[in-house]
């Protein structure tokens, strides 16, 4: 399995009072680097021969595994959190009060986790339990402790409380008479109970209807595999400039200005635009093409979710 870019859900010049440069580096660096490093640790687990291999290799592997996947759910909805103004709505504010006894109480509490975090490390998560359906503030330490938003269906217990008394030091004994008592019609009672519960709503932009849209992975199989394909730059110049690199293989177009340069792409092959972050200019300058009578699209994330996923750039001009 490989596990995809999420593009970035915050618009960072709505944001007052982080940096765009910040949060640029953070969701192309620390975002795009877990999630690049959780592809290779997935590639490099599915090429293993579990019945063969060190139990310390298998070990390293899945903490690791373990640490990525969870730094990269914690920065997608680190990145969904951004761009309001900070204060609780009523309706948010009810829910806070019942959970915690008042907005204060939650706030306290979660601003005092954060601060006993100083010049440590680790997340504090405000969390729905969907089994007391309530919320609870969590620490997440070195992206672990939980996987972020998971309901779990089996577990199996490997503290030595579990097994010392009937097994002595036999683990492996007992993990075989485990495996042989699970009740698989409960394990699969869970799973359709856990299937119910909908995954975190994806990122919408209902002002574009219909718009079809392409993400970054796919862009980069397309111009790996050789695939007609016209990739249009249309961040508007001052991004351009302040950033000074380019998607290679992608062209920049200023999107002020589409009819003038619209005549010298081919209506035979297609066109994926893109801009900073995927938003407007993209999609209007796609739009733009479509009614020209171009076979467009917009690349979701844009030119922030290429570099994310390591995807090549090269210095503009």
């Amino acid at each position: 399995m490989r596990y995809t870019l999420e593009p970035i859900h915050c618009r960072p010049w709505l944001v007052s009072y982080l940096s765009i440069k910040l949060i640029e580096s953070h969701y192309e660096n620390n975002y795009g680097g877990a999630l690049r490093r959780l592809n290779a640790i997935t590639e490099q687990l599915e090429s293993i021969d579990f019945a063969n291999t060190p139990g310390y290799v298998i070990n390293g592997l899945k903490r690791e595994e373990l640490i990525a996947l969870n730094s990269t759910l914690l920065h997608e909805l680190y990145f969904a959190s951004l761009g309001g103004e900070g204060k609780v709505n009523d309706a948010m504010a009810a829910v806070l009060a019942r959970d915690f006894g008042s907005v204060d109480r939650w706030r306290d509490e979660f601003v005092a986790m954060g601060n006993a975090l100083g010049g440590g490390s680790g997340w504090v998560v405000l969390v729905y339990v969907p089994r007391d359906r309530r919320l609870v503030n969590q620490y997440a330490s070195e992206h672990t402790q939980a996987v972020a938003g998971g309901i779990p269906i089996l577990a199996l217990d490997m503290y030595e409380h579990a097994y010392h008394m009937d097994f002595g030091a036999n683990a492996k004994a007992y993990v075989g008479a485990f495996m042989r008592n699970v009740d698989w019609k409960a394990v699969h009672a869970r799973y359709e109970d856990a299937a119910k519960v909908a995954p975190p709503r994806p990122l919408v932009q209902p002002e574009y209807g219909d718009l079809p849209g392409v993400g970054v992975e796919e862009v980069k199989a397309m111009l790996e595999g050789g695939k007609p394909v016209q990739v249009i730059d249309a961040r508007p110049r001052a991004s351009v400039s302040r950033s000074q690199d380019i998607m290679e293989g992608a062209t920049w177009r200023d999107p002020e200005r589409v009819k003038e340069w619209a005549g010298e792409l081919s209506k035979s092959d297609p066109v994926v635009v893109f801009c900073a972050y995927g938003f407007h200019v993209g999609c209007n300058t796609a739009i733009a093409l479509r009614d020209l009578g171009f076979d467009a699209k917009y690349m979701t994330g844009g030119h922030s979710a290429w570099k994310a996923i390591g995807g090549p750039t090269k210095i503009y001009g």
